[in-house]
């Protein structure tokens, strides 16, 4: 059942993903949303979450330092956190 209603998180943008995470908790703190709605939107933030989480992922892949020779010169590069 959450995948089906999550199904549309998959061609969210990272923005769009956030906006919609942010307006799920502020719902939820508000308390004024009945118990079998607020599991619902907990799920489906569930899935934002993970969405998100898989973008910033794939992003940090892509993100490289550059080194530099001694000269300050650019010689390649090496991804940004080494293990």
């Amino acid at each position: 059942m959450a995948d089906e209603t999550n199904e549309d998180v998959k061609a969210m943008s990272f923005e769009q993903a956030l906006d919609a995470l942010e307006k799920i908790v502020d719902d939820l703190e508000r308390g004024d949303v009945p118990l079998d709605q607020s599991i619902k939107i907990y799920e489906r933030g569930e899935g934002l979450k993970a969405h998100c989480d898989r973008l910033l992922k794939a992003a940090e892949d892509k993100v490289e330092k550059i080194r530099l020779s001694r000269d300050g010169k650019p010689v390649g590069t090496e991804p940004l956190d080494a293990d």
